[in-house]
């Protein structure tokens, strides 16, 4: 008789997030060990965090974490970066050796600022710009990597439990006021350094349980307007379409929500408010092709905030916790109870609404 840990748990892989509304510090080694209790939930394919506000003393900059595949490349990419930023600071990023994580890349990271003299002749804003020199490398210099380029905020992700993931990268050293994580367990897609969650562009950053039935409906729509999949998963999409709804095109949070897991249309026929109606019709018109379909939760990260979001039929599990100011999110209540055993309130969303916790207006990030 298979026991559990020797069969596959059809509802992997697993998500945990942890944010505070006053924007206090925490280390990563909390939001680590929250992953301890849900193991069984990956295999060892991938492994990943991303924390926010780790880096005060370059909070200006973008810091953009980088693999490659050897020195040749990343002498190569430098000499590319050097054209379009002044790079203030770069150095490898810190990690410990352990036994569970190998086959390593080299794993860089650098404080950029783009030049004024390239924004000037390319006619784009900074954000614009940054998004489209991780497209251009991730597409076309093989080899190399951007696995985040946020401004004061980092992923960190390899192949391997997310628990030992987490000690590699030695995240206890790091003080963020949000935190999210996920343990992978790839279905459809390899397990490799840059599939492993979370998919980050600028300082959006997603982690995923689930799996996208409308991948390519998604994907073509959103390779349109200049975004490239290229990491080898379907969970990639989902950050761009996230950045094109709220950075592009102006949406707030819910608002990206209602599309991606836009109300039955039934539902909407049911909405009394007649403002909220027309609201969610014109998204469902809009924006038909970013509907994401298929099991799915997510956190979605972002400055100054946290976005847990089902699908419309919740067909994955989540649960979210709050004490004081904390909240926290997770596949399973065992891993809320890791990071606060004492917890005020805890209850699982319902399909398709989103919750949101922001920082408080004022509180310098």
């Amino acid at each position: 008789m298979k026991t559990e840990g020797q069969i596959r748990i059809p509802s992997g892989c697993a998500i945990a997030a942890v944010i505070s509304k006053e924007g206090k510090k925490m280390s990563g080694e909390a939001i680590t060990n929250s992953m301890r209790p849900m193991h069984d939930r990956s295999n060892g394919l991938g492994g990943g965090f991303a924390g926010y506000g780790i880096y005060p003393d370059y909070k200006e900059f973008y810091a953009l974490h980088m693999f490659f595949d050897d020195r040749t490349t990343r002498k190569e990419t430098e000499t590319f970066l050097k054209e379009r930023f002044e790079i203030v600071k770069s150095e490898i990023i810190p990690t410990r050796k352990m036994p569970a994580i190998t086959n390593e890349p080299l794993i860089w990271r650098y404080f950029v600022a783009p030049l004024k003299s390239v924004l000037d002749r390319m006619q784009l804003d900074e954000r614009e710009f940054v998004a489209r020199t991780v497209m251009k490398i991730n597409s076309e210099m093989k080899g190399a990597f951007v696995f985040s380029s946020g401004k004061n905020m980092g992923a960190f992700k390899a192949v391997g439990f997310p628990e030992d993931v987490g000690e590699f990268y030695r995240l206890e050293e790091y003080e963020g006021y949000s935190w999210t994580a996920h343990g992978r367990y790839p279905t459809n897609t390899p397990g490799w350094w840059g599939g492993a969650h979370p998919f980050t562009l600028l300082d959006y950053s997603i982690v995923h349980n689930g799996e996208i039935s409308s991948y390519d409906a998604n994907r073509r729509y959103i390779e349109m307007f200049g975004y490239k999949c290229t990491l080898q998963t379907d969970t990639e999409v989902i950050t761009y379409i996230m950045d094109y709804l709220i950075r592009v095109q102006g949406l707030s949070p819910r608002d990206a929500a209602n599309v991606i897991a836009a109300p039955f249309w039934e539902t909407i026929d049911k909405t009394s408010d007649p403002a909220e109606k027309e609201r969610l019709m014109y998204l469902r018109k809009v924006f038909p092709s970013l509907l994401i379909t298929g099991p799915f939760s997510i956190v979605f990260g972002y400055k100054g905030g946290l976005m847990a979001l089902n699908d419309r039929l919740k067909l994955r599990s989540m649960v979210v916790g709050e004490k004081d100011d904390m909240t926290y999110i997770a596949s399973e209540e065992a891993a809320i109870r890791v990071m606060e055993p004492n917890v005020d309130k805890i209850w699982a969303p319902a399909g398709g609404e989103p919750v949101i916790i922001n920082v408080k207006d004022g509180v310098s990030l």
